[in-house]
């Protein structure tokens, strides 16, 4: 390199350092890329040890604000019956995210990255802005969760507490001075603080386990369309509990964080332990949230009485806990006298935001940085997309600001429950990309590519939940015209439904093609390559 190029590249790098917003195409997460060191030759117990973590901050989205209201509410309505729809879920999850970590150690690249490597610019910017919402979707459930509770453990107003949440920026900035290794250790700790909350109160409910067995085996009547209780049927019922559990964002996260670790990647059996470590780490905390959800379902079966509980939102069931009239044996009763039982749901909600906080804007970096080579600082990701979530949530409190709490609270809660059907427009050009590629020999090699079992059992998982989230997609569209909508404004949202299920579709099938020519180009590419390799 002559001294013009070098001082022209020095020269860059100066105002490029000084850039909120820089260009960035490098390693996914670049600066925990590769930094934590897994000493070879130790025990199977202290190597799982050195590997845990990232499966942790990607349990955090199944146990997030989001799950609570659709798991409570249909332990109320339908006992055990949808058990099998969270287990059926949480198995879902542990395959797709063993496939995306697995593409993010063998390829790595994030599927961010390796959906634009394949695919067109054009194409890189829509999917990029569709899980962008899809992201601040799932943030605004974060705020109202955190908002709620910030509200019902130390009575700050509404209005504030949402601006109060806007400044865990600043715990972002904290924990990106104390090295990763350490925030995964404090996400499974506030994981353990949910779970541990509600282990205590469903130990004290006595439930029926017996019913909680048998729930987890499905019947014709978990998906039925036609029993209806309290305006929501098991189908509905299960179709929430979906879209609130499988989350686009989740797959690159972890595609991303399983990059942490450090792999030798001219060592084929490296990358082989470094894979089944990582989907040892990933299943294990999926199990601890397929424990947490399962909990919250059981409580609103054996800790509330049977219809008692009128409010689902986050007010109701705070309220319900302190409310003897509401709980369903005498222990829960004498303990809820003392405010215990309400406190700590409003601490596990607290814990669940914060954790969603932290993977939430790393998630964000990763999907800039992949489909528009774009980075800026996480405080700065986290305070733009934050201050652009809590606009729906405070133009939400402010016009209910005049009505009654119940009206207030119902609001905050539809809110929550209608900004979720963003992830139905993002799932499946997540799922479908991840399929493809991990299916692919020519992406992953003989060794790593999806075994004959993993194809079946991806495709049935990704054309199902396609299915089932268009399915419910005119629902969720129709929930925002309230809970009484006019026969004009169900025939509108009919129509919107059908609009957008066509533009899903379309779009689907302008990724495949796309992701089709890119594999057929790498393809082509790598064979070249190897013809000149074979002639030299």
């Amino acid at each position: 390199m002559s001294k013009e190029e070098k001082g022209s590249v020095k020269k860059h790098k100066l105002v490029k350092k000084h850039k909120l917003i820089e260009y960035a195409n490098g390693p996914s997460l670049e600066e925990i890329n590769g930094t934590i060191e897994v000493p070879k030759n130790m025990s199977f117990w202290k190597t799982l040890f050195a590997y845990s973590g990232p499966g942790a901050l990607v349990a955090v989205g199944y146990m997030d604000p989001g799950n609570w209201s659709t798991s409570i509410t249909g332990g109320q309505n339908f006992q055990y019956l949808l058990m099998s729809v969270i287990l059926m879920s949480s198995l879902i999850a542990m395959l797709l995210q063993y496939m995306a970590a697995k593409l993010g150690i063998v390829s790595q690249m994030d599927l961010a990255q390796a959906i634009r490597a394949r695919t067109s610019k054009s194409l890189g910017v829509v999917l990029w802005i569709l899980t962008e919402m899809a992201i601040m979707a799932t943030d605004i459930a974060e705020v109202i969760g955190a908002a709620i509770a910030l509200y019902l453990l130390f009575n700050i107003p509404l209005v504030i507490a949402v601006f109060v949440t806007v400044f865990d920026v600043l715990v972002l900035l904290l924990l990106t001075k104390i090295g990763f290794r350490k925030i995964e250790a404090i996400v499974v700790c506030l994981i353990f603080v949910i779970l541990a909350v509600f282990v205590y109160q469903v130990a004290l409910s006595n439930p029926d386990w017996g019913g909680v067995i048998k729930g987890l085996v499905p019947t014709a009547d978990t998906f039925s369309g036609s029993k209806s209780v309290a305006g929501m049927t098991p189908l509905s019922g299960a179709l929430g509990i979906i879209g609130a559990t499988v989350m686009p964002h989740n797959l690159y996260l972890h595609s991303a964080v399983s990059q942490t670790r450090k792999v030798d990647h001219d060592d084929e059996e490296d990358i082989a332990r470094t894979v089944k470590f990582s989907a040892w780490d990933s299943n294990i905390q999926l199990s601890f949230a397929f424990v947490v959800n399962s909990l919250l379902l059981i409580m609103g079966v054996a800790v509330f009485k049977t219809g008692a509980v009128k409010d689902p939102s986050f007010f109701g069931l705070y309220e319900a806990l302190s409310n003897t009239s509401m709980l369903s044996n005498g222990v829960l009763i004498a303990v809820a006298k003392s405010g215990v039982l309400s406190v700590l749901f409003a601490v596990a909600l607290l814990a669940s935001g914060q954790n969603s906080t932290i993977t939430g804007t790393l998630t964000g970096q990763v999907i800039m940085e992949g489909f528009v080579h774009m980075r800026m600082p996480l405080w700065l990701r986290r305070l733009v997309t934050r201050l652009i979530s809590v606009i729906p949530v405070l133009t939400c409190v402010a016009l209910t600001s005049g009505k009654s709490a119940i009206d207030e609270h119902t609001a905050l809660n539809n809110l929550m429950n209608n900004s979720q059907v963003f992830l139905a427009f993002a799932l499946p050009f997540s799922m479908l990309p991840l399929l493809m590629m991990t299916n692919s020999e020519v992406e992953m090699g003989q060794r790593f590519k999806n075994s004959l079992w993993v194809k079946v059992l991806g495709w049935i998982s990704v054309i199902a939940l396609t299915f089932l989230n268009l399915k419910g997609l005119p629902d969720s569209i129709l929930g925002f015209f309230g809970d009484n909508p006019s026969t004009a404004e169900q025939n509108l949202s009919s129509i919107i439904a059908n609009i957008l299920i066509i533009g899903i579709l379309a779009l689907l099938a302008w990724t495949i093609y796309d992701l089709y020519r890119g594999n057929k180009r790498y393809a082509a590419k790598l064979a070249a390559h190897q013809t000149e390799s074979d002639a030299k």
